[in-house]
């Protein structure tokens, strides 16, 4: 099964086709070469480092309110 977690792109390095984004408080770097166009602000899908698909902010919202439910008990 893979898994893929919402993240909201914080910052863009588009000479290396990276970005920094933040995942439940925690700030990681990621491949954005899968994507075509990504801006600040957006949410991405990532998974095994790489950023697969942008999301929208309310599928985003719902989809990490529902993991913190989860994992928190």
């Amino acid at each position: 099964m893979c898994l893929s977690m919402p993240a909201k792109v914080i910052e863009i390095d588009e000479q290396r086709r990276t970005a920094k984004v933040d995942y439940l408080g925690s700030q990681l770097q990621v491949g954005i070469e899968l994507l075509e166009k990504v801006e600040t602000g957006q949410f991405v899908l990532v998974h095994a480092g790489e950023a697969i698909q942008l999301i929208n902010e309310e599928e985003a919202i719902q989809s990490i309110r529902y993991w913190k439910e989860l994992t928190q008990g």
